[in-house]
């Protein structure tokens, strides 16, 4: 079915099948060696398989993680409450039976676990199960939504255990699942990758959070939904002076919001009422901006236009030539080699 491959191999093999962490047939090397990726935990084998085939992938990008794992076996896990992070596991195949909160959850291909912090959980691994997840420290995660909120969170964040991966809005999640994973498995580990780059790693991060907040419900997604009032123009032009000064940091939406002392949507409402444009497109024209002074400084034989557009946050050259065109009508190339 088409489901039992939504996070399946794709051109480049299996899921992150490049960033191999362990693997092991030792049950106490597997508790140590997933227990420095998340937490201490219980791990014991159950039903007649008794031997494990244990290996997990991951790949982390500044405040979150992307993995992938199995066991080999069924096994019963017992972590307590996680504490420090949040934790998303989507079954590739097989299945889990997952106790949070006072909750159980029955997790397939079609239905993901959504684990917050603070919740007591306990797991049952199924012996063919293969899973996807991604992990998110509770700090990172309470401070973008503290940011969107433009407050302070009373209460930590709890998400509802159970997400429908087969439902319309988390289709949005699961795309960005895809991308990601694809993303990181093209990585080699003999090239730099644009994955370490702190502005792309700030935009990712940003993005699978602004995601996770918006497409799976929590104890804080109505005051998210809410419109809010207008921000005044004394925070646009906090946050106009905050990108000019700053523009060559990883500036999220986050960020600014923060910043200015709003929530993400009225900054949004703000610049769209008195700068006909959005926050991060003004980003964008800054950096251009400064791209296009470093063009103009530089020697044609001693820069490229790769280097120096990379430098300032554009990964995709092909995009960035198009919006470059449109600014300034004409070519980096030909502002480089004047």
């Amino acid at each position: 079915m088409e489901t039992q491959h939504r996070f399946g191999a794709g051109a480049s093999g299996p899921v992150l099948a490049n960033s191999l962490l362990f693997r092991t047939s030792d049950l106490d090397e597997a508790r140590d060696r997933v227990s420095r990726v998340f937490c201490s935990h219980r791990l014991q084998v159950v039903g007649e398989r008794r031997q494990i085939g244990a290996e997990m992938y991951y790949r982390k990008i500044r405040g979150i993680g992307v993995g992938r794992m199995r066991y080999g076996a069924s096994v019963a896990i017992e972590p307590g409450r996680l504490e420090s992070f949040a934790l998303i596991q989507m079954p590739i195949c097989g299945s889990e039976v997952i106790e949070h909160g006072g909750q159980t959850v029955n997790s397939t291909p079609d239905v993901a676990s959504v684990l917050s912090p603070t919740l007591p959980l306990s797991m049952r691994h199924g012996v063919d199960t293969e899973k996807l997840f991604i992990r998110i420290d509770r700090d990172t995660l309470e401070r973008h939504c503290r940011q969107h909120l433009g407050g302070d969170l009373r209460q930590p964040v709890e998400f509802r255990p159970q997400m429908s991966l087969t439902d319309p809005r988390s289709l949005s999640w699961v795309r960005l699942m895809n991308w990601l994973c694809d993303e990181v498995g093209h990585e080699r580990a003999d090239e730099d990758t644009i994955l370490d780059s702190p502005l792309f790693s700030a935009q990712i991060e940003q993005m699978v959070i602004a995601t996770l907040l918006l497409a799976q419900p929590h104890n804080y997604s109505a005051r998210l939904e809410d419109e809010g009032p207008s921000v005044a123009p004394h925070f646009v032009k906090r946050v106009e002076r905050l990108i000019d000064e700053k523009a060559h940091e990883p500036l999220t939406i986050g960020d600014l919001s923060e910043h200015a002392g709003v929530s993400t949507r009225s900054l949004f409402s703000g610049f769209r009422k008195y700068r006909n444009t959005t926050p991060m497109q003004y980003l964008k024209d800054v950096r251009l901006k400064r791209v296009r002074d470093e063009l103009l400084k530089a020697a044609p034989d001693a820069a490229t236009v790769t280097n120096i557009a990379m430098r300032w946050g554009f990964s995709h050259l092909g995009h960035f030539t198009v919006d470059y065109k449109r600014a300034f009508g004409e070519s980096p190339s030909t502002t480089l080699h004047r």
